[in-house]
């Protein structure tokens, strides 16, 4: 992999790992179309720590208040029902799924998954559900000409069961195409959560999950075409662009809608089939290196 390569997938990764968009189907994508080899799935895991690097700076607050309240819970009863100490036990159970899914199709996950078919399919039918999810949002927070006003949930209504789905949401994520911010805030949207409820505890829920899967990989990281050099050149400008993302995204769904991610998904998912058919592109593009 070549620094030029490695800045440019960096700034794909910074630039939608946070959107619902898929930032491991991008990476994919913006190789194939280049024809670069796969960065695979452990270049996506290293480059991801920089992302969340940005989450733990940009929350660091909430973090560090959850994480005390966690702590003090654990020797003293009278913080077991304080919402930061629950927060910390809900973090942790809704990140088994994903972390029990991801070992054992780690294999599938490094291999079949990656077929560029299976994230166009990915892409359009997860773009459907989120759209769906922000349609019911919408109607509830707008209501209608018969229809009142529905006050959705907020964070501090979590509780195991609800955490538990988010957690099987973000686990869907490790098929690229259907994007870990997008499955865990359609799931939170469709179980009544507000935009901003979903959208915060999605980027909470990512951040044991993203790192230990990012240390999982580092010893993959000097393998074939991936080097030490250009993986951690891009986790840094990944961190970067990521922390202006996410910046801008927290704002943006507090008043718009995620329809125009919905488009997006669906229009480039329909696009990679129209190539993928044609022959223009191979469904398995750079898939023979490393």
């Amino acid at each position: 992999m070549s620094w030029f390569e490695s800045f440019v997938l960096g700034l794909v990764q910074g630039l939608t790992e946070f959107l619902p968009i898929s930032s491991s189907a991008h990476l994919r994508l913006t190789a194939a179309f280049a024809g670069w080899h796969d960065p695979g799935a452990a270049f996506t895991a290293i480059t991801q720590i920089g992302t969340e690097a940005a989450v733990l700076i940009y929350f660091r607050k909430d973090i560090a208040r959850i994480i005390s309240a966690w702590f003090r819970s654990l020797t003293n009863s009278s913080m077991r029902g304080d919402h930061d100490a629950q927060m910390g036990w809900l973090v942790i159970i809704g990140s088994i799924p994903i972390g029990v899914l991801g070992v054992t199709f780690k294999d599938q996950i490094e291999g079949p998954f990656r077929d560029l078919r299976l994230i166009a399919t990915t892409l359009i039918v997860m773009g459907v559900v989120l759209g769906i999810a922000d349609r019911l949002a919408a109607r509830d927070e707008t209501g209608g000409k018969h229809r009142a006003i529905k006050e959705r949930k907020s964070l501090k209504e979590l509780g195991v069961r609800d955490g538990l789905i988010f957690g099987f949401c973000q686990a869907m994520a490790l098929i690229p195409g259907v994007s870990r911010s997008g499955a865990t805030i359609s799931g939170g949207l469709l179980m009544g959560y507000t935009r901003e409820a979903a959208a915060r505890y999605s980027f909470l829920l990512a951040i044991p999950a993203v790192l230990a899967s990012g240390a999982f990989e580092l010893k993959d990281a000097g393998e074939g075409h991936v080097s030490w050099g250009p993986t951690i050149f891009a986790t840094i400008i990944a961190f970067a662009v990521g922390y202006a993302v996410i910046a801008w995204f927290m704002k943006f769904i507090t008043t718009k809608s995620f329809m125009p991610f919905v488009i997006y998904r669906v229009i480039l998912g329909i696009v990679l089939f129209i190539l993928v058919g044609a022959g223009a592109l191979s469904p398995h593009a750079g898939e023979s290196a490393g």
